[in-house]
């Protein structure tokens, strides 16, 4: 299968929303924190491009940020933002609702590329939630912070059904942009829920 196959035509444009919102969580942990210009550009790049970096590597695919700069252009542009902007315009919950809908155009866009690649279907959907999740881990681990795999908060099951629900679908013969559409949707409808009303799964209790 053709490395384009299975993208939808709309897929760059997934893959550039979910790269600024990532970027910025990531310039934002750097600011919190009091840091220069250039720590906040850090962040944004390896939050940005870390799940995709994983992704590429791992499917054999060039990766993406190395062979279309446009990727770090967005990453320093998003930092460069935040740098010059009022801290007022990050607090609250915009940020995370902002991730909703890069956390659910990411998976979408990872599972579909890697379907691209002929990975078979249980991989590309792994390889979706990878795409989604990895930049944030690495930036919860270099900020100190308690890793989105550490909480119950429903964050990685939204990636997971957003990239499960798309390569269901396009196994079924739907079309690939109307799939992706879908299936990020619900993604992000479960982020929001989770977002909303605080949603999380059942921690594990120890049986004695």
């Amino acid at each position: 299968m053709p490395p384009v196959a299975a993208l939808p035509a709309l897929a760059p444009w997934f893959d550039l929303a979910g790269l600024a919102v990532f970027a910025a969580s990531g310039a934002l942990a750097a600011a919190r924190r009091g840091q220069t210009m250039v720590t906040l550009a850090f962040f944004a790049i390896i939050t940005g491009v870390g799940g995709g970096t994983v992704r590429d590597l791992l499917i054999g695919a060039p990766v993406f940020w190395i062979v279309d700069s446009r990727a770090a252009a967005v990453c320093l542009s998003v930092a460069l933002v935040i740098w010059v902007t009022p801290e007022r315009w990050w607090r609250g919950e915009a940020l995370d609702w902002f991730d909703a809908v890069g956390l659910a155009a990411y998976a979408v866009y990872g599972a579909a590329k890697a379907l691209g690649y002929g990975v078979p279907p249980v991989p590309a959907f792994l390889m979706g939630v990878v795409t989604a999740c990895v930049g944030g881990i690495i930036r919860d681990v270099l900020a100190g912070e308690p890793s989105i795999l550490m909480r119950p908060e429903l964050y990685v099951t939204a990636a997971a059904l957003a990239s499960a629900l798309f390569v269901g679908l396009t196994l079924l013969g739907m079309a690939g942009a109307v799939a992706a559409i879908l299936a990020a949707s619900a993604g992000f409808a479960l982020r929001a829920a989770a977002i909303r009303w605080q949603l999380h799964l059942p921690a594990y209790r120890q049986r004695r």
